[in-house]
């Protein structure tokens, strides 16, 4: 998979036209262990100055930034919040350099947040949408759910042709993805692919890689939890299949490890200033990753993440170095036990959170 600088987005002329009264972003403290760095430039003048990384994708030949912004939890809103904050976030993504963003039907209210924020964008053609179909059916090969959750997302992210679409979490995929291969040589979306979020799944994804017919897949895969290397990761890369990641923060959970803690001074090598930009750049340097997805809804997290796309990448002998710094942190091991958004609870209540606060209300819990 081939790597570039892309210089083609327009990211000055975007961030004059937020026009004079838009919020200035920060600068901010180079190498703290905080969540953002003192001395580092702000995101806008890194941007004016040098090109988000970008990857190369050999099966479509499709340019995709090495950050995604990713939209569970955090995009969810109940009608009438304030989303000035989520607002901002994508601003502060794309005024980064950040061409990707990932949603879904089932992300609450985050596929309307989306379409939104993109009407919003001067930059809008220029970002790569990928939804998802969640589609049991009433019966064996029953497309109409699927159908109706396709032209529901085309309403709400206001796209007639929808850049990706994947099967969401390998659900009913021998009816989802013909049918996703049948819109795509209709012309209704570009590329198809499939997902999950467990690395119980990802044999199942290197399967449906390995038999040919998808173009994107999308796995978990971190610096705590690296079973994609067995067998997924080599798959894509030897069928030229895009990759997205989720969960290189581990839902928080690396960052809750990391709290307090000074980054390592070989950190430098590679230019990462905060602990999320060490996360990050580990995951983005395997050379089988296309794009990390990293959602937040603090814009100043949004800020930092998006430095992760300049500098060096860690080579792969960094990158060891790196697994066993995070192996000494007491708690690292335990990752997997603990909870999403450690500390955070109460952070997110949109309409998941109320929704599964209702079900427990009725089952006494």
């Amino acid at each position: 998979m081939s790597e570039q600088q892309h210089s083609g987005l327009n990211r000055r002329g975007f961030i004059g036209a937020l026009g004079t009264g838009a919020t200035m972003l920060a600068a901010t403290p180079f190498f703290s262990g905080e969540a953002h760095a003192q001395g580092q430039p702000s995101v806008a003048a890194t941007a004016s100055t040098r090109s988000a990384r970008t990857r190369t994708i050999p099966r479509t030949q499709q340019t995709l930034t090495t950050l995604g912004l990713g939209t569970f939890l955090t995009f969810d809103a109940k009608p009438g919040d304030d989303r000035r904050n989520l607002g901002e976030v994508f601003r502060r993504y794309v005024a980064g350099g950040g061409r990707v963003v990932d949603t879904s039907p089932l992300y609450g209210s985050a596929e309307v947040s989306v379409g939104a924020f993109l009407a919003g964008t001067p930059e809008a053609s220029e970002i790569f949408v990928a939804n998802k179909i969640w589609s049991t059916g009433e019966y064996l090969g029953d497309e109409s759910h699927a159908v109706a959750s396709f032209e529901q997302s085309r309403l709400r992210i206001w796209r007639d042709t929808i850049d990706l679409m994947q099967c969401h979490s390998i659900v009913n995929a021998p009816v989802v993805i013909p049918l996703m291969q049948a819109w795509k040589k209709e012309g209704r979306i570009r590329y198809v692919g499939v997902t999950h979020h467990e690395a119980a799944a990802q044999d199942q994804l290197a399967e449906l890689v390995e038999r040919g017919g998808v173009d994107f897949i999308q796995t978990n895969y971190s610096i705590f939890d690296r079973s994609a290397e067995r067998r997924l990761l080599p798959a894509a890369e030897a069928r030229g299949v895009g990759v997205l990641i989720n969960l290189p923060l581990e839902k928080a959970r690396l960052m809750k490890v990391v709290e307090g803690r000074s980054l390592p001074d070989f950190a430098r090598e590679f230019e990462a200033a905060t602990w999320a930009q060490f996360f990050l750049k580990w995951v983005m340097a395997h050379r089988a990753v296309t794009t990390v997805l990293c959602g937040t809804s603090n814009p100043e997290h949004a800020e930092d993440n998006v430095q992760a796309m300049y500098g060096p990448l860690p080579d792969e002998t960094m990158r060891r170095r790196m697994v066993q710094h995070m192996e000494t942190i007491p708690g690292f091991a335990d990752i997997g036990r603990m909870p999403w958004y450690p500390g955070k609870e109460a952070q997110y209540q949109g309409l998941i959170r109320a929704a599964q606060a209702t079900a427990r209300t009725r089952l006494g819990q």
